[in-house]
Parts: structure tokens; C-alpha cells; sequence
């Protein structure tokens, strides 16, 4: 395995962790443990680095587009390491590099921009921009590199340095992507630490960073934010979400099922931004289940590395055995299973596609987040009912609603809580658009400017007007 820039460190430990295949349950590599003890010589470097890395932005913006580059000679190495750790389908993981270099070359060409203040004062006042310092970067084990991306590429484009931290799940295609970076980049301007915890909250809580960025669970998320206070550091927080669907009546189920499948299946239902709840008409209910259980039925699951495979097992264990709780408490609380329902036979963490009718609106698959390949399909008898339903959670990531009248699907869509939504389609995000949630979804905002500016801080320069 290459080297990252952690390796570097003077006096890095040779403590390791086991990195585990989950299309097989076994181990097959291992990372380095780093301890939270060693992250002040990390951050150290990397406020050094900052010094250089934040005076040029030309160069700044020639160098993202070498990384950029870089990155996209590794895509196979990238991808194949991607799949083996993460499980998603080859083609998945391909997909998931090809948005990393498009967001490196994105914000490559994004500079903030100078913004003169005219107030009728005899002065010259403008709003400049300034980089933060080293920013810690805390990514999730479903989106390894593209959510690393998100968060490193507007952090650099603005001028600070990046400590980056992967899951302990799915290290090893971050690193290889640091060692990438590390070739062409200066030196300590991008660093990945591996480590288990309590390295994340050391990271977070670290004096020397001005601003920590982090996907993951609301809990997790409520821990950084009160580690990253103790500093005063800036947060900017992507807590998942808990999305619902809503189908309007005069929706043509044969239509959007396959769209509809995916937007709750993609990653094997591992997405923040997934339907993770719908909604259908009543005289609809039982022709959208039969449609998703038909495909739940036929799709090939198996090991991303087989070409046929389009659905691949859960990351993790402790995530399997919690989409095995949810659904067997929902089946317990009287649901059925449309398709599925069950974990299947064999190695590896695989989880049968599931869908469930004759849910009880209090199940737990209902109410959080079950985050697997399990969707509940419920009936409602009226459209404010439905908005109601779909309203009544702490998320607030996203949500979708589907029909054949658009301008009467998106009126119900700006009904939805939520910080995206989307017609006829879901979870489909541009560069160039804010992501961002509401309620317990989140705290700030990244793509696009947003993201950007979220990584600078103004600076006013007043000066009097010349005579």
C-alpha cells in the first residue's frame, strides 16, 4: 500500500487494524491505528503548509487541476480498492471517482469573488475573503472518496490545508487517493489519517483546527459539534436523513418504478438522500408494491467485483445487524414482506432487497433511518395526509414527489420539510446547486459557491476615497 501523508509523521506508530471485504465478512488488508496523541505534529504540518498553500490562488487553482488529473490516471486502482472495501458494484465505484474529479476540477475554477460596499460614506469599503487554516474533513464508510471530495476540494480551493480522516470501515481507497494527491499537491496540504476511535473526537476537538466538516449520524454529529466548540472552530454537518417519496394519483406506477427502485436501492439503499419512506395512494398502494417487489425479486445481488452484480452486500456488520433489527421488529409489529425481509444465506453481509407492506406508521423502519436495502411502502387516504406523514420526522435531508402533473407534483414538493427536493426523480444533485438539511439533517451548506464560502471568512478593507 502506498504511503499517505500521515505515514510522514515523525514517530507514527506501527499499530494496525484489519480492513475487512464485506462480499466476504473476511479481512484483507490492514491500515495503520494512528493515536489521537499523534494528531499535534499532523495539524502541526499542515498549519506550516498553510502558509504557502493560501498566498497563491493561481497557483492553488493549477495545482487542483494536476490532482484532478492525478486522480483520474488511478480511477481503476481507485475503484477496484473502492469496491473491495466498500461493496458497491464496479461500476458504482468508477462512477464514485468520476465525481471526485469532477469536483477537484469544479472548484479548481471557483474563486471567491471581491464585492465592493457603496453606502454613501466618503470611504472605499470592500469584502475580501480569507482562508480559515487546516480543516478537518470527517468522512462516512457509503461515499468514501466522493464525500472526502466534497468536503477537501472547496476546503483547498479556498486556500486552507486538509487533515482527512476515512471510516475505520473503508480506509484504504482514501488513502491510495491521498497518496495520489500527496505526489503532486506541496507537501502536508492534504494529509489522511487511519485510525479507530477516539481519533475522530481528538480530530474534531483539536485546537488547531478552524473547522471541522463531518457526515454521519445525527448522534455523532451532535458529539463533533460539542468537541469543536471547545475551540470555537466553525462545523458544517451532513446527518443523514430519513427521505420520504410521495406519489400523487394520477402517477403511472409502470412508468417510474425502475427510477423509483433505484432512488431507494442505489448503494444498497446506503445513501443519506434515499428514499427511505413511500408514500402511494391507497387504490395504488398494492400495484407499487407488486412493481418494487418484482424487481427487488430479480435484481442480481452479489460481490461488487462481478460484472453482473448490480446491488452489493451492507459495509459493515454492526449496520447488518441493524437493518436485521428494524426489520424484524416491523415484521414483528405485523408488516409483510413483500420481497425479502431476510439476510442471505451465505458469506459476506449480504441483505436480501426488501419490501414491506402493512407497515405500522410507528415502526422503527418508519420513523429513523434504517440505511440498507429495506424500503416500507404505506398507504394514505388523502394528500395532506401524506405531507403530514412525510413531515412528521426530525430529518430533514431531502424528499420527492412523483406524478404525471408537474406543475401540481412540485406544489406538493415545496409543501416537503426539507433542504432538497425534487419531481419525478431523487437523490440527483449538480456541482454547482447548495446541499444542505434541515432539522436534525444538518448544519451548513456545501456544493457549489456555498461550498466555497463556507470555508472563508470575510475580510473588510476600508480606505478613504481619493480627493
Amino acid at each position: 500500500m502506498p504511503t499517505s501523508g500521515a505515514d510522514r509523521v515523525s514517530g507514527y506508530r506501527a499499530a494496525r487494524f484489519a480492513v475487512v471485504d464485506p462480499a466476504t465478512g473476511e479481512a484483507f488488508d490492514e491500515v495503520p491505528d494512528q493515536q489521537p496523541e499523534e494528531l499535534d505534529a499532523v495539524v502541526d504540518r499542515a498549519h506550516r503548509a498553510w502558509r504557502g498553500w493560501r498566498a497563491d490562488p493561481v497557483a492553488r487553482s493549477t495545482a487542483l487541476r494536476v490532482a484532478a488529473d492525478a486522480v483520474e490516471v488511478a480511477g481503476g486502482d481507485l475503484a477496484r480498492l473502492l469496491t473491495q472495501e466498500q461493496g458497491k458494484p464496479l461500476a458504482e465505484s468508477y462512477a464514485e471517482v468520476a465525481r471526485t474529479v469532477a469536483r477537484l476540477r469544479y472548484f479548481a475554477d471557483l474563486a471567491p469573488r471581491t464585492r465592493r460596499i457603496v453606502d454613501g460614506r466618503p470611504v472605499r469599503s470592500e469584502i475580501r475573503w480569507r482562508s480559515l487554516g487546516p480543516v478537518a474533513a470527517i468522512v462516512p464508510w457509503n461515499f468514501p472518496l466522493q464525500l472526502a471530495a466534497a468536503k477537501f476540494a472547496p476546503a483547498l480551493a479556498a486556500g486552507n490545508t486538509v487533515v482527512l480522516k476515512p471510516s475505520p470501515f473503508t480506509p484504504l481507497a482514501t488513502r491510495l487517493l491521498g497518496s495520489v494527491l500527496a505526489a503532486v499537491l506541496p507537501e502536508d496540504v492534504l494529509t489522511v489519517v487511519t485510525g479507530r476511535e477516539p481519533l475522530g473526537a481528538r480530530l474534531a476537538s483539536h485546537p488547531g483546527i478552524r473547522h471541522v466538516t463531518f457526515t454521519g449520524s445525527v448522534s455523532t454529529g451532535r458529539a463533533v459539534a460539542e468537541a469543536a466548540a471547545a475551540s470555537l472552530a466553525r462545523v458544517t454537518l451532513e446527518l443523514g436523513g430519513n427521505d420520504a417519496a410521495v406519489l400523487l394519483d394520477d402517477v403511472d406506477v409502470d412508468r417510474i418504478a425502475e427510477r423509483l427502485f433505484w432512488a431507494a436501492f442505489r448503494n444498497c439503499g446506503q445513501v443519506c438522500m434515499a428514499v427511505k419512506r413511500l408514500y402511494a395512494p391507497a387504490r395504488l398502494h398494492a400495484e407499487v408494491v407488486e412493481a418494487l417487489a418484482q424487481r427487488a425479486k430479480a435484481v442480481a445481488v452479489g460481490p461488487g467485483l462481478n460484472p453482473e452484480t448490480r446491488l452489493g452486500p451492507v459495509n459493515n456488520a454492526p449496520q447488518l445487524a441493524r437493518i436485521e433489527r428494524v426489520t424484524q421488529q416491523a415484521l414483528a409489529d405485523g408488516a409483510r414482506a413483500a420481497a425479502g425481509g431476510r439476510r442471505r444465506e451465505g458469506p459476506g453481509y449480504f441483505f436480501a432487497p426488501t419490501i414491506l407492506t402493512d407497515v405500522p406508521p410507528g415502526s422503527a423502519v418508519v420513523t429513523g433511518e434504517q440505511f440498507g436495502p429495506v424500503l416500507p411502502v404505506l398507504p394514505y387516504r388523502s394528500l395532506d395526509e401524506a405531507v403530514d406523514a412525510a413531515n412528521s420526522t426530525g430529518f430533514g435531508l431531502g424528499g420527492s414527489v412523483w406524478g404525471s402533473d408537474l406543475d401540481r407534483a412540485e406544489a406538493v414538493a415545496e409543501r416537503l420539510e426539507c433542504g432538497t427536493a425534487w419531481v419525478n426523480h431523487h437523490a440527483e444533485l449538480s456541482l454547482a446547486q447548495p446541499f444542505a438539511g434541515v432539522k436534525d439533517s444538518g448544519v451548513g451548506v456545501a456544493g457549489g459557491p456555498w461550498g466555497l464560502y463556507g470555508n472563508l471568512r470575510p475580510f473588510v478593507v476600508h480606505r478613504p476615497q481619493e480627493a
